[in-house]
């Protein structure tokens, strides 16, 4: 059943399959596809849409993707409002008060995840694990449980446990970390000048020993590594985070349109499989960018075939 599937995600236009989107996902069958606001108008219009799109696999585990952190990255906004509900605002509590936040952050990850299984969708883009530091872009903010290390690697467990209760799945990212960026990776390339030594100790160290399916690439150069590549495009980088990080599981690309990445649509696809992504990831409905991306996306391999199996085993 997910055999047959090639290894890249991609968005959607709207509320509906159109049919020209119905005959790619037929032809090309991507491991996923990531839902946004532009495809959410209620939830009974957004079940419709996700079970149009398992009923084409035949499969109603098939991975229905959704960046739904609460505050500013609420895709579910159409239907409910979660603004003030930011990573940060939890880290504070776990910070200030742990029984308060076990009580609240339970809550609100119950309640997303039963929002999300009403809509069709089994993977959540979360948790953030990027540190917050002071002069880095705003992109990250507070989306950010904090700047300490030890609150954002425990934020990041019960994050990754209580969804995983819920049988949502959930990606870490931006592995192996964006924090330091003082650019917006969706519009320049950030580059980050600490050492190895600093980065393992600090933001590599909060993405270790997280029992997590998948994690998301960032499009960040950490110039002591590889002056040259993204984290996406780095086979140095992406070794780093196999031994050093020891992430064992999926590794999927941050959204190849951005434009952090400078190469062609087939360039930035087949440059990301060759440094050691698992997946990637399209996001903008670009239906040109979505054929290049389906076209230079090999078949998923028998590691990408066992460790779906063992994500498909949390849903139910």
């Amino acid at each position: 059943m997910i055999k047959n599937r090639r290894a890249f995600i991609v968005g959607i236009k709207s509320y509906r399959l159109s049919i020209k989107e119905k005959k790619f996902l037929i032809r090309y069958k991507p491991w996923g596809v990531i839902l946004f606001l532009r495809n959410i108008k209620s939830v009974k219009q957004t079940k419709n849409l996700t079970d149009s799109i398992k009923k084409i696999f035949k499969d109603k585990n098939y991975p229905i993707l959704i960046d739904q952190e609460g505050g500013r990255v609420n895709r579910l906004s159409n239907i409910i409002s979660f603004d003030n509900l930011t990573s940060e605002y939890f880290g504070n509590l776990y910070e200030k008060d742990k029984m308060k936040l076990d009580i609240i952050y339970r809550l609100f990850i119950d309640k997303t995840s039963h929002l999300l299984k009403l809509i069709g969708a089994n993977i959540n883009t979360v948790p953030v694990l990027d540190l917050r530091i002071k002069g880095s872009s705003n992109i990250i903010g507070d989306r950010s449980f904090s700047n300490k290390v030890n609150t954002v690697s425990k934020m990041g467990d019960l994050c990754i446990k209580l969804f995983h209760e819920n049988s949502i799945g959930t990606i870490i990212k931006h592995i192996p970390g964006h924090g330091l960026a003082k650019v917006d990776s969706h519009n320049f390339t950030p580059i980050v000048s600490k050492s190895p030594k600093y980065l393992k100790k600090n933001d590599f160290s909060v993405f270790k020993k997280k029992d997590c399916f998948f994690a998301m690439t960032g499009h960040v150069i950490y110039k002591n590594i590889d002056k040259l590549n993204t984290a996406t495009h780095s086979k140095k980088v992406i070794n780093h985070i196999r031994n050093i990080i020891g992430f064992k599981n999926i590794l999927i690309s941050d959204d190849l349109s951005m434009k952090s990445l400078k190469e062609s649509m087939k360039e930035n696809t087949v440059k990301s499989f060759k440094a050691g992504c698992n997946i990637v990831l399209h996001c903008n409905s670009n239906f040109a960018e979505m054929k290049s991306v389906a076209e230079n996306s090999p078949l998923i391999s028998s590691f990408i075939i066992k460790k779906t199996s063992q994500f498909y085993k949390i849903l139910r």
